[in-house]
């Protein structure tokens, strides 16, 4: 007679890992930094608390990759959104602009987590250089989808256009009913045309 095998599996580390830092997201959404401990996130998780040590350096750490995580997330939305606008060097820099104000980047629990992870960014050597890094790289890939428009001082415009779309991101997310999606795009695009025109 042979061993009867086991009915469960072992979650890989991979997705007990990303099962923290999405909880982690998820309590700084509901709870704020005040209500983000160690206890409500293994309880959103689903695991002892004993666990976060074997996979994060503790709380801080577990933060810091919450946000590179939630960073290269939204690096991969704004990456479809443009692949999906064709070839036109226009209707790529559009659909990366606009990307902020549709589904999943309006998500209310994204901006707990982002308001959340720019308060650290302030007081926190390590979150700032996720926060450093992250807005980089963002503000390049627009500088080169305006310099694929033709756009005169790309750097400088990808830098306005970027806290634009934040203003408005910001302002969408707090309340959607004050001017609505469409709108918002429509502010970008009527910018954009008045600077590359």
């Amino acid at each position: 007679m042979t061993a009867a095998r086991q009915a469960f599996t072992r979650e890989s580390a991979d997705a007990r890992r990303a099962a923290l830092i999405e909880a982690t997201a998820a309590v700084l959404a509901e709870q704020g930094l005040a209500g983000t401990n160690v206890r409500a996130i293994c309880a959103k998780a689903g695991v002892s608390p004993g666990l976060l040590r074997h996979y994060f350096d503790g709380i801080n750490d577990l933060v810091a990759a919450t946000y590179a995580a939630t960073s290269d997330r939204m690096d991969a939305i704004f990456a479809v959104a443009v692949a999906g606008a064709g070839p036109d060097p226009r209707a790529r820099l559009m659909a990366y602009l606009t990307a902020s104000f549709r589904p999943p980047v309006t998500d209310p629990e994204l901006l707990g987590a982002w308001t959340a992870f720019w308060a650290l960014a302030r007081s926190d050597a390590r979150m700032a250089a996720i926060h450093a890094t992250s807005y980089a790289g963002y503000r390049e890939r627009l500088r080169e989808l305006l310099d694929a428009c033709g756009a005169a001082d790309a750097g400088r415009l990808a830098i306005m256009l970027t806290a634009m779309v934040d203003g408005l991101w910001l302002e969408l997310s707090l309340d959607a009913a004050s001017f609505g999606a469409e709108a918002a795009a429509s502010m970008v695009e009527k910018a954009v045309a008045a600077l590359l025109d």
